[in-house]
């Protein structure tokens, strides 16, 4: 069994956080309703974490629209690669958000999504740009084969008499 990526989960632990806190579920009625420090850490969290790392073996699904998304956690450099600084800052807008009954919830997801990213960067994991292959250009098929050098396998001769059931008529 291979080693678990941490930062996998993390990632998709504080998009859902993110998520969460963009918006907050108030009372009973369950109406919909925006809060301000809760939609601002929320959009935050979501546009740092929603593109994906690219995995260590294997491969990596990107999200739609990634590449944009990609462009601009790419140009902060080591601020947005280094897990170490996620945890620390997913800690940090954790604790505001907490205060607020609505946006509780992502306040939970957003501070495990901390430690599964202090965990990552224990381990040693950094966020890495899914960088897109360049596609080769398509070859020619030859359309002249050389015919087989070798004749088709045949059964042992014995096999080939037929039996008396066929030989019949």
């Amino acid at each position: 069994m291979g080693q678990i990526e941490w930062a996998m989960w993390a990632n998709e632990q504080a998009l859902a956080a993110g998520l969460s806190e963009c918006g907050g579920w108030r009372g009973a009625g369950a109406s919909f309703s925006l809060t301000p420090p809760g939609s601002a850490a929320g959009v935050l969290v979501c546009l740092l974490e929603y593109p994906r790392s690219k995995r260590q073996k294997g491969s990596t699904m990107e999200r739609c629209g990634q590449k944009y998304l990609t462009a601009v956690v790419k140009l902060f450099g080591p601020l947005t690669r280094n897990y170490y600084i996620r945890a620390v800052l997913h800690a940090a807008l954790a604790v505001p958000a907490g205060f607020l009954l609505s946006t509780i919830l992502g306040t939970v997801c957003l501070a495990i999504a901390s430690g599964i990213y202090l965990l990552a960067a224990v381990r040693g994991e950094e966020w890495r740009p899914i960088e897109q292959k360049p596609r080769e250009p398509l070859h020619k098929v030859e359309t002249i084969k050389q015919p087989p050098s070798n004749p088709p396998p045949r059964p042992p001769a014995d096999a080939r008499k037929k039996q008396p059931a066929e030989v019949g008529g």
